[in-house]
């Protein structure tokens, strides 16, 4: 049987699953590549770190020169993380001829387009499908199941730590920074959260679903992201009683066919599938104007889900070598995309405040909704203190533009402050 010889760059935690699923499962693979797949060379930053996988016959260096200049290598899979370093990489083992994979979603979302580009002169695959949901196969599903429908929305979970914190927070009734630390002990999230907690990592994997369900580009600048660092404990649990969950949720949507895409906290009603999506889990809803609504669900993360996609796409390489049909892009929808308008955009609201207790305060709230055109769908009040109460109202369905309207007409008022405000799916 012909071997295709591969190289891995990063020997982390996907690196190592790599390895591990293609020893495990080779037999498989061949049957249906009709090819036996060899990982020839790993380039690692640190030679002299131990390794937790069975690294027999493999060259393991620290030269990237060693994959780039070695004729016998067809297929590079990169898991080393980074964007600057990662992409100075890839574009030369592009240029040398090697079919590129790739869990990065900092780069694809950054410079994909760049990339596949490059990839497409030198007759060269291009795959991230674990950039996205790790073992959750959305990618490729958009480009092939949904290829004769009209995609009108793709929303979802697609960050585990935040949503493991957000069950925490939930279940357990700890506040963020007790969600948070337990995040770090068990390995979901980093020391320094900040990419995932502040949305930042979703964001980027928002850009790349946009790019594949829309065909249209759009960069970090055009996203409304907000993370969960400053969601109350109190906003979680009043929400719960209102018959909602609090998620940070990824919404791409068509509106006038213009695009809008936002990563926010969000209330789903309980009885919706992304209510139940619990702890480390990812979710991706897909709505077609044919199909409808269908939700993937899986382990968004993790050593072997993460790897299992990798090996989908190279599999899909093999495949494609095979038949002599590299160079493809791994998606060629594209069209001219503008963002919806403030005006365009409208969701039913929930927003908290903190109200000085004395008399008076109810009706400089319904002054500013009534002068924005806006109407409560209901108003809660409970005591925070002495002095303070917070006072909790939803909305009817209202835009984005009255929605800032209504935030900066509160924060001049004296004696109340915004808490919160979050999207609410509808039911």
């Amino acid at each position: 049987m012909q071997v295709i010889n591969i190289g891995i760059l990063g020997l982390g935690t996907v690196g190592s699953g790599v390895v591990r699923i293609l020893r495990d499962h080779q037999n498989k693979i061949s049957s249906i590549t009709g090819r036996k797949l060899v990982i020839k060379t790993v380039v690692v930053h640190d030679l002299a770190k131990k390794r937790n996988v069975d690294l027999t016959g493999i060259n393991v260096t620290d030269k990237i020169d060693d994959l780039i200049n070695d004729k016998d290598i067809q297929i590079v899979v990169e898991v080393m993380g980074t964007v600057t370093t990662a992409k100075e990489y890839i574009e030369r083992l592009l240029n040398a001829g090697k079919h590129i994979i790739t869990a990065n979603k900092d780069l694809i979302a950054t410079y994909g387009s760049e990339l596949a580009e490059l990839a497409g002169k030198n007759d060269c695959d291009l795959f991230y499908e674990a950039s996205v949901a790790g073992g959750i196969p959305i990618l490729r599903t958009i480009v092939n199941s949904f290829a004769a429908d009209r995609i009108v929305e793709v929303k979802g979970i697609v960050n585990g730590t935040t949503n493991y914190i957000m069950t925490q927070m939930s279940q357990n009734h700890v506040d963020y920074q007790k969600a948070l630390k337990s995040a770090q002990e068990l390995g979901f999230a980093e020391p320094d959260p900040t990419n995932d907690v502040e949305g930042i990592d979703a964001a980027y994997k928002m850009i790349i679903l946009t790019q594949f369900a829309f065909g249209m580009n759009v960069t970090l600048d055009d996203i409304e992201v907000e993370g969960i660092s400053r969601v109350d404990l109190e906003d979680i649990k009043q929400a719960k009683k209102l018959g909602y969950n609090i998620k940070l949720v990824g919404i791409a949507k068509l509106i006038n066919d213009r695009i809008k895409v936002s990563v926010g906290p969000v209330l789903i009603p309980l009885d919706q599938p992304l209510a139940a999506v619990q702890n480390e889990n990812n979710a991706v809803l897909v709505t077609g104007a044919a199909v409808g609504e269908t939700m993937f669900y899986g382990p968004g993360a993790g050593e072997l889900p993460t790897a299992n996609s990798v090996l989908s796409d190279i599999i899909a390489v093999t495949k494609n070598i095979v038949l002599g049909t590299t160079g493809s892009r791994f998606n060629d929808f594209s069209r001219e995309g503008k963002q919806a308008l403030p005006d365009e955009v409208v969701y039913p609201y929930y927003i908290s405040l903190r109200v000085k207790d004395q008399p008076g305060q109810m009706l400089k709230i319904t002054e500013v909704m009534t002068s924005v055109k806006a109407s409560f769908h209901l108003i809660l009040q409970t005591e925070i203190d002495d002095n303070y109460a917070r006072v909790v109202m939803t909305t009817h369905e209202m835009s984005e533009a009255q929605l800032k309207e209504i935030i900066s007409a509160i924060a001049e008022l004296n004696d109340i402050d915004v808490i919160a405000s979050y999207k609410v799916l509808p039911d």
